[in-house]
């Protein structure tokens, strides 16, 4: 199988050596994406708002590697303080349909890039 990198102007573009999303195959694995909006660089204060956009970063990789949210099997989230829990899912509850809701884990992490409060990584099926 041939690995095809995916790459898209209305999602952040990486910040290091590596690719907004991989295709191998029928999967598609995202990086994980900081909330930082494509257009202006800036991120939300709030975990809701944080959460928000990273969800529609990952929305518009997975849209340009030909997939969608509704395909989405796995997500993590790495989360600076597990106190913002609730916030965060209830963000995410906002881009994913119950009955269909993928797989997740959730971890708290001492620090993440850009100061963030949160990054999101998903896989999903082509």
């Amino acid at each position: 199988m041939q690995k095809q990198i995916v790459q898209t102007d209305k999602a952040p573009a990486a910040i290091g050596p590596y690719s907004q999303a991989i295709i191998i195959g029928d999967p598609v694995y995202t990086s994980g994406q900081l909330p930082l909006d494509p257009a202006t660089g800036t991120m939300p204060v709030a975990v809701a708002d944080q959460a928000r956009q990273s969800l529609r970063n990952i929305q518009a990789i997975l849209e340009a590697a030909g997939s969608s949210m509704d395909k989405v099997v796995k997500t993590t989230v790495f989360l600076k303080d597990m106190n913002t829990f609730a916030e965060m899912n209830a963000a995410c509850a906002e881009f994913f349909t119950e009955g269909t809701y993928p797989a997740r884990s959730a971890v708290e992490v001492a620090r993440l890039p850009k100061d963030a409060m949160l990054e999101i990584e998903a896989i999903a099926l082509k």
